[in-house]
C-alpha cells in the first residue's frame, strides 16, 4: 500500500507531483483559486477547488487520516499580543488551519515550503512561531531553515536550470520524545550543489531543453522589447571594444543618475548602499562620457521610448560578449542580464525570461518543465499569462522531491513505526522524479 498525502493550498500541483513519483497517494487537496484548480483538476483527477478554513475549525475537521501533510503556505504575521507562541496565536491565521489539521490527524511528515524571506529578519517572529508550535504538537524540526534550489541539483536527480532558493520545513513525528530533545542539529537539507555537480555547466539549450521556437505569440517580443534590447546590446559590444575586453561592472547601472563626478551630490540622508551605487554609477559615466553621451542621443535614451525601469540594466552575464546571447529579465527595478546557464527564478508577475540566442520568451511548456512538471502536463487552453502566474506560484516537483528523500532517509528510524508504508516507498524510489505518470 502507498502512503497517503494532504496538499494543501495546492495551486496546480507541484507537491503534488513529487510525493507521487515517491509513491505516494493524494487523499485530500484544497486550493481556493478557480483557474489553479481546474489545471489540478485536469491533471492529477481531483477536484480541490474549496476554502481550507471551511474544512477544519476547533471542533474537529474533515480532512481524511495522512501519513504526510504538505503546503505551500502563504506566510501571514502572527499576533506578538503578550509574546504568545502557541498555536493561540496563529488564529485567523491561514497557518493555524495547518496546525489545526497536524493537531487532529498527526501526520508522520510535515513538509511546508515558503519564500527565503520566511527566515529573514523582517520574519524573525513568524519562523520562530512556526517552529516552536511543530514541536508542541510533537515533532522534530530544526531551528535552522533548510534553503534549497533546483539549480543546486545535476539534471539526473531532477534538477533544473533555475535558481529557485525556498525555505523547506520537514517536520518528523516523534511523539515519544521530550519537547526540549525535538531539536536537530542540522536541517536535512542544505544550500549548495549536491555531490560533485557544478551549476555553472548548465545548459538551456539541452538540459531544459529549449523548444525549437521562433517568437511569435506567446512567446514574442513586443517593439519596444527589441528596441530596448538592441539599445542595450549595442552599448555592451561597444563597451567591450572599449573597454579592451574588460567586462562590465557588477554593480546596477542607473542611467538617470548618470553625472560627472564634478556634478554629483549625494544627500546626507541617503541610505549606504545607495550613495555608494551613486558614486560608482558617477565614475562610470566620468570615465566614459563622450562614448555614454553619443549612444543615448542615438537611441533616445532620455525621451518616453525608454521608460525609467528601462533606463536601469545589470550585468550577471560575466564575459558574455553580447546582450542577445545572453538570458535577460524585463524587472521593475531595470533589465536583468546573465549567462544562459541557469534562470531567474519564476515568479508570479509579468517577468518571464527572454532567451537572447532565440530572441523570443520563455514558453509556457519550458517554464514547466524549469519547475520540474512533466511534458504532459496541460494548462486546459488557459491564457498563457495565467500559466505563467500558476507557475511562478507553484513548488519546484525536483526540490520537493529531493527534500521529501533526504528528510525520510534521516528520520528513518523515527518514521517506521508511524508510517512504514511512507519509508518503504520513500526509499525505495530512485533519485529522479520523472516516473510521473498521468493520473
Amino acid at each position: 500500500m502507498s502512503f497517503r498525502f494532504v496538499d494543501l493550498f495546492a495551486g496546480i500541483g507541484g507537491f503534488h507531483g513529487a510525493l507521487s513519483a515517491l509513491g505516494g497517494k493524494c487523499v485530500y487537496a484544497i486550493e481556493w483559486d478557480e483557474a489553479a484548480a481546474a489545471v489540478y483538476k485536469c491533471n492529477w483527477g481531483i477536484d480541490c477547488l474549496g476554502d481550507i478554513t471551511d474544512d477544519v475549525s476547533d471542533e474537529g475537521c474533515v480532512v481524511p487520516t495522512h501519513d504526510v501533510l504538505a503546503a505551500g503556505f502563504p506566510c501571514q504575521p502572527f499576533s506578538k499580543s503578550g509574546a504568545q507562541r502557541g498555536m493561540d496565536e496563529t488564529r485567523g491565521t491561514l497557518y493555524w488551519s495547518i496546525l489545526q489539521i497536524i493537531h487532529h490527524r498527526k501526520p508522520a511528515v510535515v513538509l511546508l515550503e515558503n519564500v527565503r524571506n520566511l527566515a529573514g529578519p523582517r520574519h524573525l517572529h513568524e519562523w520562530q512561531t512556526i517552529i516552536e508550535t511543530l514541536r508542541d504538537e510533537g515533532y522534530r524540526v530544526s531551528d535552522t531553515p533548510a534553503v534549497f534550489s533546483p539549480h543546486y541539483l545535476p539534471p539526473e536527480m531532477g534538477g533544473r536550470p533555475q535558481v529557485r532558493e525556498r525555505i523547506f520545513i520537514f517536520a518528523a513525528r516523534d511523539s515519544e520524545a521530550a519537547k526540549g530533545d525535538l531539536s536537530m542539529d542540522d536541517p536535512v537539507v542544505l544550500p549548495r550543489p549536491v555531490r560533485d555537480w557544478d551549476p555553472g555547466t548548465w545548459n538551456l539549450e539541452t538540459d531544459l531543453p529549449l523548444e525549437p521556437l521562433t517568437g511569435s505569440g506567446q512567446t514574442a517580443l513586443s517593439e519596444s522589447e527589441i528596441y530596448w534590447i538592441e539599445a542595450w546590446n549595442e552599448f555592451v559590444e561597444k563597451m567591450w571594444e572599449i573597454r579592451e575586453g574588460r567586462r562590465l561592472p557588477g554593480f546596477p547601472l542607473w542611467g538617470d543618475s548618470w553625472v560627472t563626478s564634478e556634478q554629483l551630490s549625494i544627500p546626507d540622508t541617503t541610505p549606504g548602499w545607495k550613495a555608494n551605487f551613486l558614486r560608482k554609477n558617477s565614475d562610470f559615466y566620468t570615465q566614459h562620457k563622450n562614448f555614454i553621451d553619443r549612444w543615448a542621443a542615438k537611441w533616445e535614451f532620455y525621451s518616453d521610448r525608454f521608460p525609467p525601469s528601462r533606463r536601469k540594466f545589470e550585468w550577471q552575464a560575466q564575459d558574455t560578449p553580447r546582450l542577445w546571447d545572453a538570458v535577460m529579465q524585463m524587472r521593475p527595478t531595470g533589465i536583468r542580464a546573465k549567462r544562459p546557464t541557469y534562470l531567474p527564478a519564476l515568479v508570479a508577475i509579468t517577468q518571464t525570461s527572454i532567451i537572447g540566442p532565440r530572441r523570443r520568451k520563455l514558453s509556457v511548456k519550458e517554464a514547466a518543465r524549469l519547475q520540474g512538471f512533466p511534458d504532459w502536463f496541460s494548462f486546459e487552453g488557459q491564457k498563457s499569462s495565467d500559466s505563467y502566474k500558476q507557475l511562478g506560484n507553484s513548488v519546484n516537483i525536483g526540490a520537493a522531491y529531493y527534500v521529501m528523500r533526504q528528510g525520510v532517509a534521516r528520520y528513518e528510524e523515527v518514521l517506521k513505526s508511524k508510517a512504514p508504508e511512507l519509508v518503504r516507498a520513500v526509499m525505495s524510489s530512485g533519485e529522479n522524479p520523472m516516473v510521473l505518470r498521468h493520473t
